[in-house]
């Protein structure tokens, strides 16, 4: 079978300033901005995986979800309790001083984790969880 990640999706609630945090401070480069009927969806991803893209969207983008179920999600993500996506990089100690010299919302410290990775994880400025891990040299 033939099966690999295309998208995948983040909510955020200001476009700009995630903008600012996925491109600006992670290095991820801009592939898409649209809006539509008042939302935006802005897409990035690595240019290590041109394959791969990472949709910023907006909390509840569906046009289906009742004002009821849209202001839970918009009070989930303001709690930081919707899940977001683990980074690998080469580097975790490198990319932690990067991203804590940026005013990211520091949730650990780079450290060694018992299953076999390096790890750090912050929030990004929407309050979802990032982790960034390096896997040891085989």
């Amino acid at each position: 079978m033939d099966l690999k990640l295309s998208q995948c999706f983040i909510a955020v609630d200001d476009h700009d300033k995630a903008l600012a945090f996925y491109r600006d401070v992670l290095g991820l480069e801009v592939r898409g901005d649209v809006a539509f009927e008042g939302m935006r969806w802005v897409t990035v991803g690595s240019p290590l995986q041109p394959d791969v893209q990472i949709v910023l969207e907006p909390p509840a983008a569906s046009p289906d979800i009742s004002p009821a179920d849209k202001q839970a999600m918009a009070e989930l993500l303001a709690k930081g309790i919707l899940r977001g996506v683990i980074f690998s990089t080469a580097d975790c100690d490198a990319l932690y001083e990067r991203v804590r010299a940026s005013g990211a919302d520091v949730l650990q410290e780079p450290m060694d984790q018992p299953y076999g990775v390096r790890d750090c994880a912050f929030r990004d400025p929407a309050g979802n969880l990032l982790r960034f891990t390096e896997r040891p040299e085989a």
